[in-house]
């Protein structure tokens, strides 16, 4: 893919390239000149942050009260946490439409980050890290030195539970990132487009420039590489806590 963003169409039908071409710079103009790609990548890059902080926080503070706050219907609503996991989010979308039309919140970054608030897998896989690293005794010790709920929360448990959150806001992070079909059906505005859209709208009807696409593509994957790079140590960090506690 990062060779052939290098290459012009002709080479790329005819052969397969296995060597830098020296078409990147006219790629990258035909690219400017079709669609604003780093408008896109903003887009993306705010959508997605705030996205990932928002349902990572809401996360964990709704699997925190699953795990140690023991009331009347818990197992219950923690079942049908469970039961929302089985439904495609393409099952909804056209009642979420509606809902978005209704609140006038159509063609808006804001109709795109509402889901953020009920992430299901979120609060499952972080109740499960809850309940195998966060004892008791850490929080009856903080109630003891005065800490309220939320303080206990934000200052002891959630520094406790970040290898565990990490993991899983790099995860809802990429899945936010490659979003097609939400974006594409709730944004009208050109200049609101998420990069998966732009790069989509590169294909042509009748023609395809495919060492811009190459270039578009790239530009959408580095980022996430570079996440990847930074992040990787908590999820190995997650991933051998798990591996010593079992």
């Amino acid at each position: 893919m990062i060779i052939g963003c290098t290459h012009d169409n002709a080479a790329l039908a005819t052969s397969f390239q296995m060597l830098p071409g020296s078409h990147l710079m006219d790629n990258y103009k035909r690219l400017q000149d079709n669609v604003n790609i780093w408008r896109g990548l903003a887009n993306s890059i705010f959508i997605s942050v705030t996205y990932t902080l928002i349902s990572t926080y809401i996360g964990a503070l709704t699997a925190y009260g699953f795990a140690k706050y023991k009331f009347r219907g818990n197992k219950v609503l923690f079942w049908i946490v469970l039961a929302t996991m089985m439904l495609p989010g393409q099952l909804g979308i056209i009642g979420y439409f509606q809902e978005m039309n209704g609140l006038g919140l159509l063609d808006s970054y804001l109709s795109i980050i509402m889901p953020s608030f009920a992430t299901p897998v979120m609060v499952y896989w972080i109740r499960q890290y809850i309940d195998a690293y966060v004892p008791n005794e850490l929080m009856e010790s903080a109630r003891i030195d005065g800490c309220n709920e939320f303080k206990i929360f934000n200052k002891i448990i959630f520094p406790v539970i970040i290898p565990g959150v990490a993991t899983q806001a790099i995860f809802t992070f990429v899945g936010c990132w490659n979003s097609f079909v939400q974006p594409s059906i709730l944004l009208f505005s050109q200049e609101k487009f998420t990069l998966p859209i732009l790069v989509q709208q590169m294909q042509g009807v009748y023609k395809t420039d495919y060492g811009v696409i190459y270039l578009g593509v790239t530009l959408s994957v580095i980022p996430i590489l570079l996440l990847f790079m930074f992040c990787s140590k908590k999820i190995l960090e997650s991933s051998m806590a798990g591996a010593v506690k079992g």
